[in-house]
C-alpha cells in the first residue's frame, strides 16, 4: 500500500493505493476507486475491509478521505459538501488515468454507506468509470431533509453568528460513546450500531472524530444523490443492502435507485439477516456481498 495525494481544486486529497499481489508496473490493471461512508475515513470500511477484498481480487485500488476531513485539506474542517464530495470522485479518477499502469478503460466505484450515494452521483456524469457498486448506499440529502425543515432556521442563524464573527460550532453525527447512546434513550439499530461502529475500539480511528461543522449543513437539504439517475446512470450497476432496515435508509435507497436507473445491467442483492453495520466488517455479510461483487467486477472491468 502507497500513501498518496491528488488535487482538489487548490488542495491535496489524501489516499492510499493498494496494489495486488505480484504487481508489475509495466503492466496495465483495472482500478476501482473505494469511498467511505458519511463521518468515516480511507482507514475504516472502504479501505481496510472493500478495498483490501477487492486488491486480493487483484484490482489496484484507491481510498480517499474526503475534502475537508481526516488527513485531506479544504477549508473549513469538518465540513460535509455534497458538491465537493461528488468532485472528489472526478479528481481521483483524474490522479488514476495519470498513472501509466493503470487502465483508463477499466476504472470501477465502490462506495459504502453515504459514500454509495455520492459515487453514484459522480458516476453519473462521469463516464470514465465503467462500473458502479453501492453497498447500503445512502442518499445523504434524503436523510437530512428527514430530520425535519426547521433545522434551516437555526443553521442559517449559526452561519449569520459566523459571519459576525462568532466562532463555527461542531455537531455529532452520532452520539460520543455507548454511555451518551443509553443517556439519550435511542434504540434505533442504526444509531446503535454507529455508536458500537465508530466509537468504540471496534473501528475508531483517529481519521473519523465524529465532528460536523453546523453552519455547512444548508447545501445537504437541497442534494439529491439520485437526481437524474432515470436519465444519466447508464453504466452497470450493482446494489447490495441488508434485509434489516434502521433510520439510515439504506434499505429503501437501494430500491429507490434500482428503480430510478436507466442502466440496462443492473441487479439489487439483499443480505439476509444483515443490518446496515454488519456490512460494514461483519465476515458473514461481508462474504456474501462478495459473492456479487466479484462476478459483477469481473464482468465489467
Amino acid at each position: 500500500m502507497e500513501s498518496v495525494r491528488f488535487k482538489n481544486r487548490t488542495w491535496d486529497v489524501a489516499a492510499d493505493l493498494r496494489f495486488p499481489e505480484g504487481f508489475d508496473k509495466t503492466e496495465k490493471y483495472p482500478a476501482i476507486i473505494c469511498a467511505h461512508p458519511i463521518s468515516s475515513c480511507k482507514e475504516q470500511t472502504a479501505g481496510n475491509i472493500y478495498a483490501q477484498r477487492l486488491t486480493e481480487l487483484g484490482y489496484v485500488t484507491l481510498t480517499f478521505d474526503a475534502s475537508h476531513q481526516g488527513e485531506s485539506g479544504g477549508e473549513p474542517r469538518y465540513l460535509e459538501d455534497p458538491a465537493t464530495r461528488v468532485e472528489d470522485f472526478r479528481c481521483a479518477v483524474d490522479y488514476l488515468v495519470s498513472l501509466d499502469h493503470i487502465d483508463a478503460d477499466r476504472i470501477g466505484v465502490l462506495g459504502v454507506c453515504g459514500g454509495g450515494g455520492y459515487a453514484t452521483n459522480a458516476t453519473m456524469t462521469d463516464h470514465r468509470i465503467k462500473a458502479l457498486a453501492t453497498v447500503v448506499g445512502a442518499n445523504y440529502g434524503r436523510l437530512v431533509r428527514e430530520g425535519g425543515l426547521a433545522a434551516l432556521e437555526a443553521i442559517g442563524q449559526q452561519r449569520t453568528a459566523e459571519a459576525r464573527g462568532t466562532e463555527p460550532v461542531l455537531t455529532t453525527y452520532c452520539p460520543n460513546s455507548p454511555e451518551e447512546l443509553e443517556q439519550a434513550g435511542i434504540t434505533d439499530i442504526d444509531v446503535v450500531e454507529a455508536v458500537d461502529y465508530y466509537r468504540t475500539p471496534r473501528a475508531q480511528s483517529p481519521g473519523s472524530p465524529n465532528k460536523l461543522r453546523l453552519s455547512g449543513l444548508e447545501a445537504a437539504f437541497g442534494f439529491d444523490a439520485y437526481h437524474l439517475a432515470d436519465k444519466l446512470l447508464t453504466q452497470p450497476l450493482q446494489i447490495i443492502v441488508g434485509s434489516v432496515p434502521g433510520a439510515f435508509g439504506s434499505y429503501r435507497d437501494g430500491f429507490e435507485l434500482f428503480d430510478k436507473a436507466r442502466s440496462e445491467h443492473k441487479d439489487i442483492f439483499v443480505v439476509e439477516g444483515a443490518s446496515h453495520y454488519d456490512l460494514y466488517d461483519q465476515p458473514d455479510a461481508v462474504d456474501q456481498a462478495f459473492t456479487k461483487l466479484e462476478p459483477f467486477f469481473k464482468e465489467n472491468l
